[in-house]
C-alpha cells in the first residue's frame, strides 16, 4: 500500500512540473486547432456566432475562387525555385567555409547574421534596397549602365524579388550543412585519391552520399517553411494594405489566409484555408520521405 502510495506521489509531483506544458498543450494548441478545424464548416465572421455550412467553404474554395488557384501557383512556384535554391547556395558556402583559411571563422559569421536579424527589419531592409526609384541596388546596376527591373513593383519581378528576400537568410542551413560535412569520414576522401579520383568526383561519389541525410534534413525544413512562408512578404506588401500587389503577384497562401481572417472576416473560410494547407504540408512531407529512399544513403544501411 505504501509503494503504491508512493507511486502516486511521485506521478503527482511530475504531472506538477509538467502541468504548465500541459494547459500551454491544451489552451494554446489544442484547443485552437480543433476550434479552427470547427469553424472550417462554418460562416464565421467573428462578430456573430458561427452559422454550420458544411463543405461549403471547401467547396467555394476549389470551384468558385480563381484567387485561391492564384496564391497556391504562387506559393508553388515559391517552393520549387526557393527551396533549390537555398540548398545550393547553402551548400556551397558550407564547402566553401569547411576548408582551413585565415578569417574563416568570421566569414562564417557575416553569412549567418542575417538569421538572427527579425524578419520584419530584414523585410524593410530589402524594400529600401529594392526600391526601383532610389534603391541600393537599381543605383549599382545604374552605374553599370544596365536596365534596373521594378522589382516589388513589377509583375514580372515581384516574385523574384520575394525569392532574393528568402535566399539571403540560407545560413541556418549553411550551417546544418557545414556540421554535416565535419562527420564525413576523411579515409573515404583518401581512399578516393588514392583511385586518382577528381575534386568533382569525390564530390559526387563521397561528398553528396554522406551529407544526403543532412541535405534531406534541410529540404524538408525548408519546404515546410516555404508553405508557410509569410512575414516578409506581409512587411514588403506593405503590411496589410493591398496585400499580393501588382496583380496578385506575390499573393502567396498564407497572405490570402491572413487577408480572408482579418481583412474580409471571413474566419470560418480562412480556418479552411487553414486545414487545406495543414494538409499539402502532410502530403508534400510524406512524399519526400517516400521517395528519399532513392536519393538518401545512411552509413550502415538503415533507412
Amino acid at each position: 500500500m505504501s509503494i503504491r502510495r508512493r507511486d502516486v506521489s511521485r506521478l503527482s509531483v511530475g504531472l506538477l512540473f509538467a502541468a504548465p506544458w500541459i494547459i500551454g498543450f491544451f489552451a494554446i494548441t489544442l484547443y485552437p486547432s480543433l476550434a479552427s478545424l470547427y469553424y472550417s464548416f462554418t460562416s464565421f465572421n467573428t462578430l456573430q456566432p458561427p452559422v454550420w455550412v458544411g463543405l461549403q467553404n471547401f467547396q467555394q474554395m476549389f470551384t468558385s475562387d480563381p484567387i485561391f488557384w492564384t496564391s497556391v501557383r504562387n506559393t508553388l512556384y515559391f517552393v520549387a525555385i526557393g527551396v533549390p535554391s537555398t540548398l545550393i547556395l547553402a551548400l556551397s558556402f558550407a564547402l566553401l567555409l569547411s576548408q582551413k583559411r585565415r578569417f574563416v571563422g568570421m566569414y562564417r559569421a557575416l553569412i549567418y547574421v542575417p538569421v538572427v536579424v527579425p524578419p520584419v527589419v530584414t523585410a524593410i531592409i530589402w524594400v529600401w534596397i529594392l526600391n526601383p526609384e532610389n534603391g541600393l541596388l537599381n543605383s549599382g546596376l545604374a552605374v553599370l549602365h544596365v536596365p534596373q527591373p521594378g522589382w516589388l513593383a513589377d509583375p514580372s519581378w515581384a516574385k523574384p524579388a520575394l525569392l532574393i528576400m528568402s535566399t539571403w537568410g540560407f545560413g541556418q542551413a549553411m550551417v546544418i550543412m557545414l556540421a554535416g560535412l565535419q562527420d564525413v569520414p576523411e579515409h573515404l576522401y583518401e581512399a578516393a585519391m588514392i583511385d586518382g579520383a577528381g575534386a568533382v568526383r569525390r564530390f559526387w561519389h563521397v561528398t553528396l552520399p554522406m551529407m544526403s541525410p543532412v541535405i534531406f534534413y534541410t529540404l524538408v525544413v525548408n519546404v515546410i517553411f516555404s508553405l508557410q512562408y509569410f512575414t516578409q512578404a506581409f512587411v514588403a506588401e506593405g503590411g496589410g494594405n493591398n496585400l499580393g500587389a501588382p496583380l496578385n503577384s506575390t499573393l502567396l497562401y498564407s497572405l490570402y489566409l491572413y487577408e480572408n481572417a482579418f481583412s474580409y472576416f471571413k474566419m470560418g473560410y480562412a480556418s479552411a484555408m487553414a486545414w487545406i494547407l495543414f494538409l499539402i504540408t502532410v502530403v508534400a512531407t510524406f512524399l519526400l520521405f517516400r521517395f528519399s529512399r532513392r536519393f538518401v544513403y545512411y552509413e550502415g544501411g538503415e533507412q
